[in-house]
């Protein structure tokens, strides 16, 4: 296979290389890496062959280009480097909310397909959101990313502003929920050790059932739900007036909108 071209390895690019090499799916010697201040998981992969920071000319080796730079700085990043790449290469961005009209645009007209991806590639768990408007570069991108996770393809560019909401942002959300979960239990009287080992590990289960089930996750909520227990208290308290779902729908809107604001 042809090399690839990471521009920034930092934590996305870092858990894609991490996850590539649990999957045995891309070798260090077929990744051209350039990352101005690589940490020590970047320099592990230089050691075991992938060439970081290389000169200029070896750019053009590259079948396809990773943009994975936060999208504040895409346009510095990426400045300069149209000229130094193959023309057949093709751009695959997970810079939130940069179309890929303007990506195609700043590498000289090439063919683009815009990635959301989890963190959870570094474990081989992630998930990745794509459009692309032709089939190399859908293609280019499902081989970036389908050994690490499952891959959504989105038939529209602008729905990519709510997958960003709803998967690229959304272990976030978890974690704030874990984090609330923990202090919670401590509120209740738990020491905090229990009350993190209790509600890490519940969550946790209750994902992997999920994912191994294949139900519905409103059937498993209602499993575990008996009429007038502890769990409906809780849960009147949870999808009340005022509660997860309108608190979702607000969350997810201010990141759609924020996704909108860094694509101008």
């Amino acid at each position: 296979m042809r090399p690839i071209l990471i521009l920034g390895a930092g934590r996305m690019g870092g858990a894609l290389c991490a996850g590539w090499q649990a999957a045995g799916a891309i070798a260090p010697s077929d990744l051209i890496i350039r990352e101005p201040f690589p940490g020590a998981d970047v320099l592990a992969l230089a050691e075991a062959g992938a060439r970081l920071n290389p000169p200029d000319e070896i750019l053009a080796e590259a079948g396809t280009v990773l943009l994975a730079v936060k999208p504040q700085i895409w346009r510095e990043a990426v400045e300069g480097i149209s000229d130094l790449l193959a023309a057949d290469a093709v751009i695959v961005s997970i810079a939130a909310g940069v179309s890929a009209a303007d990506i195609s645009t700043a590498f000289g007209g090439r063919q683009v397909a815009r990635v959301m991806p989890t963190t959870a590639v570094a474990i081989r768990q992630g998930t990745a959101s794509v459009f692309a408007e032709t089939p190399e570069a859908r293609a280019a991108a499902r081989a970036l990313f389908a050994p690490v996770g499952t891959v959504v393809e989105l038939a529209r560019e602008d729905l990519m502003h709510a997958a960003t909401a709803v998967s690229g942002s959304a272990p976030a959300y978890l974690y704030a929920f874990v984090e609330a979960l923990e202090a919670a239990g401590v509120q209740a009287g738990l020491p905090q050790e229990s009350a993190e080992r209790l509600a890490r590990a519940t969550l946790t289960g209750a994902a992997a059932l999920l994912a191994q089930s294949g139900e519905d996750p409103g059937e498993l909520r209602r499993q575990v739900t008996s009429p007038g227990g502890t769990t409906q208290a809780a849960l009147n308290v949870l999808m009340g007036e005022g509660g997860l779902g309108p608190l979702l729908d607000q969350a997810v809107a201010a990141a759609v909108a924020r996704s909108r604001e860094l694509g101008v």
